[in-house]
């Protein structure tokens, strides 16, 4: 691979450091905005020139484009402020961050598989001296197969220029020819064989138009990965990432504590109001009554058993190991075992595990093993039926952290899992604090409808609340609250 920046600027890079998210934009699509710019290494073999090609191993499905701002380091920085920051750039270009979603999860976090292949980082094809050219006046744009999917300025950064350079510097010393990968707006998205990807950098100051031209890069077939090593692994959740569709906002801890606050017949009512009725898991109940719980899914799916299956996937550290084992504070551990009671799915000293990691709850739709010992545990624990039969008796470990199917409905890793005496049941994350703010007002209207039973009152017009009724129930509610 051609290294551009040698070529053009005659200095060696060091480092190619990126940003995770700058773009308003982006961070819309994503469902959060940082606080702080964090960062990532990509090897500077990825660097490649324009009009070139990069190669998706076959088997592989995710490779995403990102089209950015390169900022490429003139003057030695160490320590310097967000002022003085944009006076140790010397040069922007255009810059295409691709990666392979494939293998994210080989380094979480640090991206080193997934985004430094040779020809990942493709920069050019004109480096504009950043003296002549306004930082907050630029404009990013990306197309693919000539269709503009990408456009946004950088007036809307989260982190300035000049604040990345200082940022970074404050630790590390940024060299003359190190190149920054500034973040990508809205838009970006993965690419198929033979797709042409370009990105262009140009100036949006009337008084000083410049363009660094159009980098252009191709899509070409390779050969699969060699079979030692992490292998591709995707599921829907990474598709949606990779695919640039905007991610369901979480409900907070808030949310998650409110839950446990309601009866799970009530958000069952509010749930069908919005045409939302397939969403019990159905045939589960507690090993210990009164268990209350909310929390986000966690997901591990058993396949019927097949002896050759279960001798390659069911010893030593596997899929269920890791599931409960990786589990973190505040998930739901929800096991898909086909509605199959007769075999143990989890038992004490796993569900031990769960707790100790600070798990909300476990459900599983299979057998629950040791069920006295597990019945004394804190940890809630939902289950289709007591059996002492080891998993091997009817299921194989599959797989975690996927969309399963649980007790008739469907749970994608993430969903809002809520559970109580009356049963568990999934809620859409993006639902969960509208739902609990109905499923409040709702328990409240009860309140006062049983106080007027009680008192004697029939139900025709009561229940549900009409006009004359609900007038009582406003006065209720101040006299209550102290309103009046």
């Amino acid at each position: 691979m051609t290294d551009p920046v040698s070529t053009a600027l005659g200095l060696r890079p060091g480092k190619v450091i990126a940003v995770h998210l700058n773009y308003p934009s982006r961070a819309a699509q994503r469902g959060r905005t940082p606080e702080h710019g964090s960062y990532f290494l990509k090897a500077p073999s990825s660097l490649a020139a324009g009009d070139g090609e990069v190669v998706r191993p076959e088997g592989v499905e995710l490779l995403a484009f990102e089209g950015e701002v390169a900022l490429v380091i003139g003057r030695r920085a160490r320590s310097v402020r967000p002022a003085d920051g944009w006076a140790h750039v010397g040069w922007v270009t255009a810059a295409n961050d691709l990666g392979l979603y494939d293998l994210r999860h080989a380094d979480a976090g640090s991206n080193l598989r997934a985004k430094s292949g040779d020809g990942f980082t493709p920069l050019g094809p004109e480096f504009l001296p950043a003296a002549e050219v306004d930082p907050a006046r630029l404009r990013v744009r990306t197309w693919v197969n000539g269709e503009l999917v990408q456009s946004d300025t950088t007036d809307t950064l989260l982190f300035s220029f000049g604040h990345l350079v200082a940022d970074l510097s404050r630790l590390s010393t940024l060299e003359p020819g190190d190149v920054i990968l500034t973040g990508t707006p809205a838009g970006a998205s993965v690419l198929d064989q033979g797709d042409v990807v370009e990105v262009e950098v140009d100036s949006v100051d009337p008084g000083r138009p410049a363009s660094t031209g159009k980098l252009r890069t191709t899509v070409v077939s390779g050969p699969p990965l060699p079979e030692f090593g992490a292998r591709p692994k995707v599921d829907d959740v990474l598709r949606a990432a990779a695919s640039g569709v905007p991610v369901e906002p979480e409900p907070g801890d808030e949310v998650l504590s409110g839950l446990t606050e309601v009866a799970v017949a009530t958000l069952s009512a509010q749930l069908r109001k919005r045409g939302l009725n397939n969403i019990h898991l159905d045939g589960v109940r507690p090993v210990r009554p009164g268990a209350k719980f909310a929390g986000r899914a966690k997901t591990l799916r058993y396949l019927p058993l097949r002896e050759d299956l279960f001798a390659a996937h069911g010893g030593g550290f596997n899929a269920q190991k890791r599931a409960v084992d990786t589990v973190r504070a505040g998930e739901v551990l929800v096991i898909e075992a086909r509605g199959v009671p007769d075999s143990g799915t989890i038992g004490d000293i796993l569900a031990l595990r769960a707790q100790t990691l600070g798990a909300a709850a476990i459900v599983t739709d299979g057998g629950l093993r040791d069920a006295a010992t597990v019945s004394d545990l804190d940890i809630p624990v939902f289950h289709g039926g007591e059996h002492p039969a080891v998993l091997g008796r009817r299921h194989v470990p599959w797989e975690s952290d996927v969309a399963i199917g649980c007790g008739g409905t469907t749970v994608r890793p993430g969903d809002v899992i809520v559970g109580d005496d009356d049963g568990v049941l999934v809620i859409p994350p993006f639902l969960a604090a509208e739902v609990l703010a109905d499923a409040v007002e709702q328990e409240r209207q009860e309140e006062f409808i049983t106080e007027q039973v009680r008192a004697g009152h029939g139900l025709n017009g009561l229940y549900p609340l009409n006009e004359d009724w609900r007038r009582a129930y406003q006065d209720w509610l101040r006299a209550r609250n102290g309103d009046g």
